[in-house]
């Protein structure tokens, strides 16, 4: 689940706020959250509830007998569609629309009657034994069993949260308790069937929502399960036992979940053994093998341990890390779902330190690799996303690089939308000293403590306007994220500049004794910016991307001359960059415009190699303009890349 439940946390430092506490009331996020609502939420009930060529919702039906058929759809689709119960949660606790509600509630009496008394469901073994199949529980860890179980449990609490109903909460309670049961004493047999662990992050939060200690102690005995596996791959994160783990390998969706479901379990027991591989782990992605974008999983298909001198050991990866620095861009994989794992695992890193560093990389995924996932529309999907599109392609890949309405696997959509739905509670935390400010938009926060608003045009515009309109007795502090990349960040107070500078990648403490209408105001310079990647990134060698704020820009054929293609254009890396507001242009964006280089390659067919051309003419000068990587792809059929050829 994207939010989390951390107000009675002991090993926490930035507490969760209530999922009704914060929420988004203008400007960027509020348009997304009303995308989401009013259409992605709808329009994705209805393909899970109507499509016969893949079930969704008609599994279950299958499953208690109520329809007739066989199972549809990968093993999987169940936990796919409590993803989408628990974004129509999560939008219902905004929205209090009862039509949702009530679609809710068929929906979990359709899942009700489906699951058996001792609390196991899975549609795919339910109807395979219905109709006298050979599927038997827990036979085969790729059927993600305990996966799919994870997601209903998630969902539940985050629906229990959201109507204060407990018809949902009671089967996921039966589910934990069937867990349990099963995986009293756990096997080497039964060891690898914690594939994809989003069952850790559950039953943290389920612990926390009913206050039973034994969840927390399943979620402990499930994950310490992991080191009884005796021939494991890093597909699944269990060659080595996960307290011996340094580095990002594998299967980067089944990675980035373990993490953060291993951190939500150090949230509720500070063990230092679960806290010091994140760390490690961590600095490994950020350092070696994380996209520009935030996004992560560079290959559709790697190989575990890589260059290992025992060749036995090395096993095929599926949307895997890769090596160090192994960051393609036309063939990139980063799948959306990868994207929200790692966001999901910075979200609790950040609670777990206090630290703006996870912050920062919460913002950059969020704007970035999760928004890119979605059109602006909210009715086509990607589920791989590139960093460059060629037309044609330099070769074919498993998943469409365009977006779709519909997908063979459909775990990227919901994913997608829960995230959205509940944006606003990464906007805010709290501790014992104060607030913290995590996310910049138009919002407001009202808790027992303290009420404010924020207005702001960001991330179009660094000013920011937080309004007090209900101030806590005695002292408090208010936590302003400085971004890493916000060099010369100004605040003043009720209009008086404050002495201290604020640092950037730092949290900037404010604290004082407010009063009803003391009113900060927060300057973030954003000037676009070119970055260039480190040296061993081999595709991105001589090339630069541009930067404004938290925005990654790309650059689209839509916005070049018609005989120019993408690979025909450069940049020098002393242009000028200009940024400008086009309130008609995708949805209403900030571009960069600058001047670029125009040097066709002329034609390459046939041919892998030639001599050195000269070109009868001069590179000639071309206007060029960028637009935000989120927002590529809306424009119909197109070419498209983020890092550039630059000349000196």
């Amino acid at each position: 689940m994207s939010i989390t439940t951390t107000t009675s946390s002991p090993f926490v430092k930035a507490r969760s706020v209530g999922l009704t506490e914060a929420r988004w009331t203008g400007g960027f996020w509020s348009d997304r959250f009303d995308v989401c609502s009013k259409t992605m939420v709808p329009t994705m009930h209805r393909l899970m509830t109507n499509s016969e060529r893949q079930r969704f919702l008609g599994n279950f039906e299958v499953a208690s007998g109520d329809a007739d058929g066989r199972h549809r759809g990968p093993k999987w689709n169940d936990g796919d569609f409590y993803k989408w119960l628990e974004s129509a949660a999560a939008v219902y606790a905004i929205t209090k629309d009862q039509e949702l509600d009530a679609e809710m509630d068929r929906a979990i009496a359709i899942v009700a009657k489906a699951q058996q008394p001792d609390g196991y469901i899975h549609t795919p073994v339910l109807i395979s034994q219905r109709s006298q199949g050979e599927l038997k529980r827990f036979a085969d860890p790729m059927h993600f069993e305990m996966y799919n179980m994870g997601h209903l449990i998630a969902a539940a609490c985050v629906h229990n949260r959201a109507t204060g109903k407990t018809n949902f909460l009671k089967l996921a309670r039966k589910t934990a308790d069937f867990l349990d049961a099963t995986f009293a004493t756990p096997t080497t047999q039964q060891a690898r069937h914690g594939i994809c662990p989003s069952h850790l992050m559950a039953l943290v939060e389920l612990q926390r929502i009913t206050n039973e200690r034994r969840y927390l102690d399943l979620a402990i005995r499930l994950l310490n399960m992991r080191d009884l596996v005796t021939s494991g791959d890093d597909d699944n994160q269990d060659r080595i036992p996960f307290r011996q783990q340094t580095t990002a390998h594998g299967h980067a969706v089944r990675a980035t979940y373990l993490y953060a479901g291993v951190a939500d379990i150090y949230a509720e027991t500070g063990d230092k053994s679960l806290i010091d591989p994140l760390q490690h782990i961590w600095r490994d992605l950020v350092s070696r093998k994380l996209y520009i974008t935030g996004g992560c999983g560079a290959l559709f298909d790697g190989a575990s341990p890589d260059g290992a001198v025992d060749q036995t050991t090395i096993t095929r990866v599926h949307q895997a890390f890769g090596r160090d620095y192994q960051l393609p861009q036309s063939t990139a994989h980063n799948e959306t779902c990868a994207a929200i794992g790692n966001l999901l695992w910075n979200w609790r890193m950040f609670q777990i330190t206090g630290e703006s560093r996870f912050a920062d990389l919460i913002e950059l995924t969020l704007y970035n690799a999760v928004l890119a996932g979605v059109s602006l529309d909210g009715t086509s999907f990607f589920y791989a996303n590139t960093l460059r599109q060629l037309n044609p392609m330099p070769v074919e890949l498993r998943w469409p690089r365009q977006r779709q309405k519909t997908l063979g696997c459909f775990c990227c959509p919901p994913n997608v939308a829960r995230t959205i739905a509940e944006s606003a509670n990464f906007a805010y935390a709290t501790s014992e000293r104060g607030v913290y400010a995590v996310l910049y938009g138009g919002s407001r926060l009202q808790t027992d403590r303290i009420t404010l608003r924020q207005d702001t045009e960001y991330p179009w515009d660094g000013q920011i306007r937080i309004t007090i309109e209900q101030a806590p007795a005695g002292e408090f502090s208010l936590m302003l994220r400085i971004p890493a990349w916000a060099s010369g960040a100004a605040v003043a107070t009720n209009g008086k500049p404050m002495a201290a500078n604020p640092l950037p990648g730092t949290f900037h403490d404010i604290r004082r004794a407010w009063t009803r209408g003391d009113v900060i105001e927060l300057d973030l310079p954003m000037p676009a910016r070119l970055v260039e990647a480190n040296p061993y990134v081999e595709e991105a060698r001589n090339h630069v991307a541009v930067m404004r704020g938290p925005i990654v820009y790309c650059l689209e054929s839509p916005d070049l001359p018609s005989h120019i293609r993408l690979m025909d254009v450069a940049i020098r890396r002393d242009l000028e960059l200009r940024t400008t507001r086009d309130a008609q242009l995708l949805g209403g964006v900030s571009v960069v415009k600058c001047t670029g280089i125009a040097a066709p390659t002329g034609d390459w067919s046939g041919q892998l190699y030639r001599d050195v051309q000269l070109s009868p003419s001069p590179p000639r000068p071309i206007d060029l303009t960028l637009i935000p990587y989120y927002a590529w792809g809306n424009r119909g059929t197109s070419e498209m890349t983020v890092w550039i050829p630059a000349t000196r």
